[in-house]
C-alpha cells in the first residue's frame, strides 16, 4: 500500500491463563523489557487489536494482550457477567498473575475497564494509556445512539439473529467505516484477518450474548457519572489520546478528560478515528514512549 504505514506483523503468539474459574487468552510479545504492559480491547474486539502497537513498543515493554471474557479466544466466564466491574475484575486477576505494576493500556470499552482498575487498585498500575475511552458521554450523537438502541432487550437479540444472516464481509465493512476515518489505512491482510475471526465467532454458542451483554454494561455507565468520579482519584501519569474523526467517542470528551484526570497529557489526533492504536500505531506509539519515560521519572 502507498500510505506509509507499516506492513502488519503476524499475531503474538496466544496462551489460555487459568485464573482459578477464569480462563484468559492472553497474547505476548517476546519478554525481555523487564517492565511489563497490559492491552485492553473495546467492544466486539479482541487482543489483535494492538498487535502492531505492541510490535512497535516491545523494546520497552513486554507486552500482554487479553481477551476479555466471551471475547476473543477467551470462553465465556462462568457467572455470565459481562459488566465493567466484571472485566476490570478480570483484567486484575491477569494483572495479579504477572505480580508486578503493569502500564495499562485500553481503547473504547476496554478504557472504561482500565479507569475502574485504576482508579480500584492503583498500585498496580505504573501509568495509563487510554485510546477514545468510553466514558459517560449523553451528547446526542448516531453511533453512541445505535449502541443503546441496540442493546435494548428483545431488540438485541432480533438483530442478531438478523445480522448473522449478513456475509461477514459486509459487517466487518460496516464495523471499520464506523471505527476507522480512512478505510484506506485498513491493510488488505488485517482486513482478511477481521473476516475470518468474525466467521469464528459466528460458530460460537457464547459470542452474540456476550457482545450483547458487554454493550450493555457500557449502557449502564453511561447513565452514571461513576467512572468519572473514579477516573479524578487516579494518580499514575495518564495519557488520553482521541481521534479527531470518532464517530464513537467524541473527540470535545478531551476538554473534560483534561479537567477530571490528576496527572493527564491529552493528546488529539485529527486524521484519526475510534481505533487510534490501529489506524495511527506509530504516533501513538511515539506518545506511549513519553508516558513510560514520565512513569520512570515519577517513581524515582
Amino acid at each position: 500500500m502507498e500510505l506509509g504505514f507499516l506492513e502488519p506483523v503476524p499475531a503474538w503468539p496466544a496462551e489460555v491463563i487459568e485464573l482459578g474459574d477464569l480462563e484468559l487468552n492472553v497474547r505476548a510479545t517476546p519478554e525481555g523489557p523487564p517492565e511489563r504492559a497490559v492491552f485492553v480491547h473495546g467492544l466486539a474486539g479482541s487482543a489483535t487489536n494492538w498487535t502492531d502497537l505492541m510490535a512497535l513498543l516491545a523494546d520497552d515493554v513486554a507486552g500482554y494482550a487479553v481477551d476479555l471474557p466471551g471475547a476473543g479466544h477467551s470462553p465465556a466466564p462462568a457467572d455470565g457477567d459481562y459488566s465493567i466491574h466484571a472485566h476490570a475484575r478480570a483484567v486484575t486477576r491477569l494483572i495479579e498473575h504477572l505480580d508486578v505494576p503493569v502500564h495499562l493500556f485500553g481503547n473504547s470499552l476496554g478504557g472504561a475497564v482500565a479507569v475502574r482498575l485504576a482508579a480500584a487498585r492503583p498500585e498496580l498500575v505504573r501509568s495509563l494509556t487510554l485510546v477514545s475511552p468510553a466514558l459517560p458521554d449523553l451528547l446526542p450523537r448516531l453511533g453512541p445512539a445505535r449502541v443503546a438502541m441496540s442493546v435494548t432487550p428483545v431488540l438485541a437479540e432480533w438483530a442478531v439473529k438478523r445480522l448473522t444472516a449478513v456475509p461477514a464481509e459486509r459487517r466487518i465493512q460496516a464495523t471499520l467505516e464506523m471505527c476507522y476515518a480512512d478505510l484506506a489505512r485498513v491493510h488488505p491482510a488485517r482486513l482478511q484477518e477481521a473476516i475470518e475471526e468474525l466467521r469464528r465467532r459466528d460458530g460460537l454458542p457464547y459470542a452474540a450474548g456476550a457482545l450483547i451483554a458487554s454493550a450493555r454494561g457500557i449502557v449502564r455507565e453511561y447513565f452514571k457519572n461513576d467512572l468519572w468520579r473514579e477516573a479524578a482519584r487516579i494518580p499514575v501519569p495518564t495519557l488520553v489520546v482521541h481521534g479527531g474523526r470518532d464517530r464513537l467517542v467524541d473527540a470535545r470528551m478531551a476538554i473534560r478528560a483534561g479537567r477530571t484526570f490528576p496527572n493527564v497529557r491529552i493528546v488529539t489526533l485529527p486524521k484519526a478515528g475510534h481505533v487510534a492504536q490501529m489506524e495511527f500505531p506509530e504516533v501513538v506509539a511515539r506518545e506511549a514512549r513519553r508516558l513510560l519515560a514520565e512513569s520512570r521519572t515519577s517513581v524515582r
